[in-house]
């Protein structure tokens, strides 16, 4: 059995390396998205769909048993899509953006600047020509660690700002694309929900658990950014998960 960790924006597979240091478990495998510090294969545009396509791809390529599949921002989006459409796949599965495959869900103001044409490439050209300690500071104001913010800043480059820019404008109507799909999904999930998110909301999150029939944890005191806020904690809640699923 292996857990399988994705990542989301903008980030790498290293967001994750504090949370693996606190797993008692040691089959963890945190994957690379294409274009976030890995390249894109020939044709990948990086649309939404093209990265669930990519994610089946990758656990079906790993064979054998079905997987303990967790997922954080935009990777907990591919989990609410591959759940939807290949449960087999996985033995359990965790996100902290399951809202996103809600009717009710709708983008932030962040997401919709990205969103539009000129104003994204705008922002990404401004943010990339500020020193990498002054990138840092906008992730510090979201609650990362000082270290991991200046690791986050270091690693956006234009391939990851293309990348960003391709997968929110695939994913514009994506509630009402993903949500149809995304009820009574089959094997046991959990949908985290930090306080202090301020991409998410308690509600919306909880009628979500509902429509998925998935369990509901609240992480109280931590932000969007809980993975690396508090690691010991994030690791704890995820293995009691695993270990109450295993029964």
């Amino acid at each position: 059995m292996t857990a399988v960790l994705v990542h989301g924006v903008p980030e790498t597979s290293e967001v994750w390396d504090p949370i693996r240091a606190a797993l008692h478990r040691q089959d963890v495998r945190a994957l690379r998205l294409p274009g976030f510090g890995a390249p894109r294969p020939d044709g990948f545009t990086s649309t939404k769909e093209e990265y669930v396509a990519w994610l089946i791809g990758e656990l079906e390529s790993m064979g054998g048993d079905p997987v303990d599949l967790v997922g954080h921002d935009w990777g907990g989006g591919l989990v609410v899509r591959l759940v939807s459409t290949r449960p087999e796949l996985v033995r359990t599965w965790v996100s902290d953006a399951a809202t996103l495959g809600h009717p009710d869900f709708q983008w932030h103001d962040l997401a919709k600047i990205w969103q539009t044409p000129g104003a994204g490439e705008e922002f990404f050209t401004q943010q990339r020509s500020a020193p990498v300690e002054r990138q840092a500071e906008a992730y510090e104001g979201f609650g990362v660690p000082h270290e991991h913010a200046l690791e986050m800043a270091a690693a956006m480059d234009g391939t990851m700002a293309e990348s960003i820019l391709a997968l929110y404008r695939s994913a514009v109507d994506v509630a009402a694309e993903w949500s149809p799909a995304f009820t009574g999904i089959p094997a046991p999930g959990l949908i985290l929900a930090p306080s202090g998110d301020p991409f998410m909301r308690l509600e919306l999150c909880q009628a979500t658990a509902a429509r998925a029939g998935a369990a509901l944890a609240e992480l109280p005191g931590l932000g969007h950014w809980w993975l690396l806020q508090d690691p010991a904690a994030g690791a704890a809640r995820l293995e009691e998960f695993w270990s109450t699923a295993a029964k």
